[in-house]
């Protein structure tokens, strides 16, 4: 059956409730679970607006004009 059957994921769930306890793997679930939710609060704070997801467009006036004046001299 290989190393995905019940049996030895059941195996290894019991040795790692008996290593840890109860309480401290519900604890770090826990903890888990807030850290995802303030991850996806995060991230739906973070979404731009219109007007700042919008390209400025780069002001190169003065480069242009200066180099059409040495193209004419």
């Amino acid at each position: 059956m290989g190393a995905m059957s019940f049996w030895h994921w059941a195996l290894v769930i019991l040795v790692v409730v008996l290593l840890f306890g109860r309480g401290k793997v519900s604890d770090l679930m826990g903890d888990v679970a807030k850290g995802i939710k303030s991850f996806k609060k995060g991230m739906a704070d973070d979404e731009p607006t219109a007007a700042a997801a919008e390209p400025k467009p780069i002001e190169q006036h003065a480069t242009v004009k200066s180099e059409t004046e040495k193209a004419k001299s």
